[in-house]
């Protein structure tokens, strides 16, 4: 029997990656998308196929965070063996203009789906997409074990979430699992997130259609990784026999700078002549350094990144020079053909 996962922002960066994983291993995939009047599948496009055809695995449905009763609807109705909650209002800087939007959608809508899952008694398994962000200006390294102190709307309705999962597998025995993720990027990411910000905007300097690149906090140290070896490892936590909560990241910690500066040198500019900072980038209170401790998820997932910082960027200004009509330096392509023989997504 086919296995069915339900994945909610299946339009995003991890959504998108994660559903053409999971295609990847024969299953049926059933995504939540909300109605828009400009079409938002741009991302998952290339592994739809019409549901007419009988050769259809992936499947959209109408729905929203903040509507529990269409939640419930589509729990019931698909009884999916695995439900990835990958939505959510994601971006830490924006928190902080919409923080009440950031709770009910990031917050509220992961317990709208813990409860439908209890109400509608399916036996199903859990995967709770949270972030390295809970842990705030908690000392480095972070483990499983580390304290949250949240620094932002986003991160303090991400620790609420974390919570809820845990109330829910420990009070209802729910096969209910938490991912804290630390950054991951790829050449799907948004483009006002600062790694494709940073990627994009040096090719379209180099494309002479923009002057200068702006930023904020330079001095930000974050643990990067590439999103599709996350995808991974959140399916190998929705696999073990027991839920638990795992960290999941590289090891290694840079600055926004070193990564500006990487990419620039990648491509033969010195970022000091382009990159402008803009006081409106900076977060009202800032997290210095996330770096991720991953002896669990080494241990008991046998998961382990293949790509760190250096290779990240390449690939990411690689896949940007593509995008803009412009050959790629090559380094970044070449990666991915060495490091993933198996290389199961079909495009950037």
């Amino acid at each position: 029997m086919r296995k069915k996962a339900l994945i909610t922002g299946i339009t995003g960066q991890d959504g998108s990656y994660l559903a053409e994983f999971l295609l990847s291993r024969d299953y049926e995939v059933h995504g939540i998308i909300r109605r828009a009047s400009t079409f938002n599948t741009e991302r998952i496009d290339h592994i739809y196929i019409d549901f007419h055809y009988p050769e259809a695995r992936l499947f959209l449905h109408y729905g929203d965070l903040s509507d529990s009763g269409q939640l419930s609807n589509l729990i019931y109705n698909i009884q999916p063996d695995e439900i990835y909650h990958l939505g959510a209002q994601s971006h830490v800087r924006v928190s902080f203009d919409i923080p009440e939007y950031t709770g009910d959608i990031t917050a509220l809508g992961t317990t709208r789906l813990l409860e439908a899952i209890r109400r509608s008694g399916i036996k199903t398994r859990f995967y709770q997409a949270s972030s390295s962000e809970m842990f705030g200006d908690a000392q480095p390294p972070q483990n499983e074990q580390t304290p949250f102190k949240p620094c932002s709307p986003y991160a303090a309705a991400k620790v609420y979430a974390y919570w809820m999962v845990r109330n829910y597998r420990e009070g209802y025995n729910l096969f209910a699992s938490n991912g804290i993720l630390f950054n991951h990027e790829s050449p799907r990411r948004g483009e006002t997130f600062v790694s494709r910000k940073i990627t994009r905007g040096l090719v379209k300097i180099m494309r002479g259609e923009q002057d200068f690149l702006y930023l904020g906090n330079l001095k930000a140290r974050r643990d990067w990784g590439f999103a599709p070896e996350y995808a991974e490892a959140m399916w190998l936590i929705l696999q073990q026999e027991i839920p638990d909560d795992y960290v999941i990241g590289t090891g290694e910690s840079h600055s926004v700078q070193e990564f500006v500066e990487s990419a620039f040198s990648y491509a033969g500019l010195d970022w000091k002549k382009y990159v402008r900072i803009d006081p409106r980038y900076f977060r009202p209170k800032e997290v210095d350094n996330l770096i991720a401790s991953i002896d669990k998820a080494k241990r008991k997932l046998g998961w382990m990144p293949r790509i760190t910082f250096e290779k990240l960027i390449k690939i990411m200004v690689d896949a940007d020079m593509r995008k803009e009509g412009l050959k790629p330096k090559g380094e970044g392509d070449s990666i991915i053909t060495r490091e993933f023989s198996n290389k199961w997504w079909k495009k950037d």
